[in-house]
């Protein structure tokens, strides 16, 4: 929901409509890529979905990539596939498959005869999140989808689809309930009839997140999805309610199948007659435990059943069949937070994987790696622009900090990488400059974290307010993406948000609350300790009742407008002393909307 007042001359759109949006950087990291193919027989040729960024392609390996889905409505995607008999076709998923707390919705499937030139929408729009596409080597026309769902909506349109008519029409083969959706498909190398799919009940509130249930589980195939067998205690599962499951056949060896399997006990598993009976090999937390939702996949090299790749927050391998685990990829060298892998089947030295600021590739099995950063996919959270002349863009990006540089330059040449000063760590979040200017700007990161920063000297402090009272149940709660605003009378005042509004006359050095607790303070929402489901993820990416919009009057001082996370609309006209809240009198707003503009 947002609000806005809004105080301009109309303009017809008309007037813009030959304008075309520049690239200004910056150019030292890209975002967030959930899927990687190939063409097997020129791997030169390369495609790549970004979470936001639409599809890339590269025709030489790398040297250069260009967007080819910009033209198509939405750019969140979760899958992509190249059918290899004929590379000329072209599958892309839309939705994100990793449903973090800003995941990005997607709306269908889409084909592509022409090599990425041209695409149709080829339906499954209500699935949301597609997670994986599957195409059958033998009968290409027959593709298979693995749809997880919306996660902050119970809706039946998930779990596994198959077209038999290259999209023309689909049928869902494989549900369990409104909250399961599946969370992986894998198809035998040496039997395209045979697959495994991996359904996970999973549901998110922007309060809490919560992995695991009754209807998660392995299952398998062996006549295209006809028939189903669910995996059991039995068959080696783990007793209980199982979570996300990451699976992984063989090429060298397709009786031989890896799965990731979240539970009451994480664990990685083994079968080694083609995905029937499996055996715990490795439970080790700090071996085969991270945040199975966010990544939970696993990859076999194709010439060596027992090396294995896990791809989460680093990349680990095993060369003993999962019983012990090296580290590949540490947090530093490449960009960390891994959603994607691919391995060329005939040749196991050429390795790319996707991450949260662009794409590694390897040409020596994972030896040595060159980062490829160049692809502009980045997710600014917020924009922002001072009045330096030229004037300054800044703003943060998930999970690459927060930065700022030139609209333009006096100079030829352009804008290079080196004119961009970094202003943040972390998930960088609002950044906003200073009215003094001569290089200072605030910017914040995750979890209420905020500074003041002189890009022009390095000089930073962290003025984030501190909560010096003794009752922990009042402690300071910063949403994810919290709320900052400069007052528009006094060039020295700011004011941000926890569950109250904090104000500051001296640019953040100190600070005064000028509020009560201006959320409903519901204690449900409030308590973060068993997020996550069966696995806890309390990063504070759900702190919840805070707020998340300050607006102060730009026409009368002491008037400041505040919105929440859960629905309240607050309003002050005397700089706080006082305030009433329209919650439930705005017409046509739901009650308990998310308002992160005013």
């Amino acid at each position: 929901m947002y609000l806005f007042t809004i105080s301009a001359q109309n303009v017809s759109l008309d007037q813009f409509k030959n304008l075309k949006a520049r690239n200004i950087g910056p150019a030292g990291m890209s975002g967030r890529i959930t899927s990687i193919d190939a063409v097997h027989k020129n791997p030169s040729i390369i495609y790549l979905g970004a979470a936001s960024g639409g599809v890339w392609k590269t025709e030489n390996g790398g040297a250069d990539w260009n967007p080819i889905f910009d033209d198509q409505p939405i750019q969140n995607i979760g899958a992509l596939a190249i059918q290899q008999s004929n590379p000329s076709v072209v599958w892309v998923g839309t939705g994100e498959g990793n449903p973090r707390n800003s995941l990005n919705i997607g709306e269908g499937i889409y084909k592509s005869l022409d090599a990425g030139k041209t695409w149709k929408r080829m339906g499954l729009e209500k699935t949301r999140n597609i997670y994986r596409v599957v195409i059958d080597p033998v009968n290409p026309n027959t593709v298979y989808a693995a749809a997880i769902g919306n996660p902050y909506a119970p809706h039946p349109e998930r779990g596994v689809y198959k077209t038999i008519d290259g999209g023309d029409t689909w049928n869902r083969i494989l549900f369990v309930n409104d909250t399961t959706g599946c969370a992986d498909l894998v198809m035998d190398p040496s039997n395209p009839n045979k697959l495994i799919a991996s359904m996970w009940q999973h549901y998110r509130q922007p309060w809490r997140m919560t992995s695991g249930g009754a209807g998660s589980g392995m299952y398998i195939t062996l006549d295209g999805g006809k028939n189903w067998k669910k995996l059991t205690d039995a068959d080696g599962m783990p007793k209980g309610n199982i979570g996300r499951i990451g699976i992984a056949f063989s090429r060298s060896m397709p009786s031989r199948v890896y799965a990731k399997i979240e539970a009451t006990k994480n664990g990685l598993y083994r079968s080694d007659d083609g995905g029937f009976k499996w055996t715990l090999i490795n439970s080790k937390p700090e071996e085969v435990t991270d945040r199975p939702f966010y990544y939970q996949e696993i990859y076999v090299d194709p010439k060596n059943e027992n090396r294995i790749y896990d791809v989460h927050s680093t990349i680990t391998f095993s060369e003993d069949g999962g019983k012990s685990f090296s580290t590949m990829i540490p947090y530093s060298g490449i960009h960390p937070d891994h959603h994607a892998w691919w391995i060329h089947p005939e040749d196991e030295n050429f390795i790319i994987e996707g991450n949260d600021g662009g794409i590694g590739i390897s040409r020596d099995r994972g030896k040595t790696w060159v980062f490829d950063e160049k692809i502009p996919a980045g997710q600014f959270y917020h924009i922002n622009t001072d009045n330096e002349l030229p004037y300054n863009v800044m703003g943060g990006m998930q999970d690459n900090g927060s930065w700022l540089g030139p609209a333009y330059t006096w100079t030829n040449g352009g804008i290079r990488n080196y004119y961009w000063n970094n202003i943040g760590g972390g998930d960088g979040f609002d950044a906003m400059p200073d009215p003094d200017g001569d290089g200072w700007v605030y910017s914040m990161s995750q979890g209420g974290s905020v500074g003041r920063v002189n890009y022009k000297t390095g000089e930073r402090w962290n003025i984030r307010p501190p909560y010096l009272g003794k009752d922990e149940k009042n402690i300071y709660r910063f949403n994810w993406n919290a709320a900052i605003a400069q007052d528009p009378f006094n060039k020295n005042t700011i004011y941000y948000g926890s569950q109250h509004v904090h104000k500051s006359t001296d640019k953040g050095t100190s600070w005064e609350t000028i509020s009560p607790d201006l959320t409903t303070n519901d204690s449900a929402k409030i308590d973060q300790s068993t997020t996550g489901g069966l696995t806890l993820d309390i990063t504070g990416a759900e702190n919840y009742c805070t707020v998340l919009a300050i607006e102060p009057s730009p026409k009368q001082a002491g008037v400041i407008w505040v919105g929440t996370d859960d629905g309240n609309v607050q309003l002050t006209t005397d700089g706080g002393k006082t305030w009433t809240n329209f919650r439930g009198k705005i017409p046509g707003m739901p009650l308990g909307a998310w308002i992160p503009q005013i």
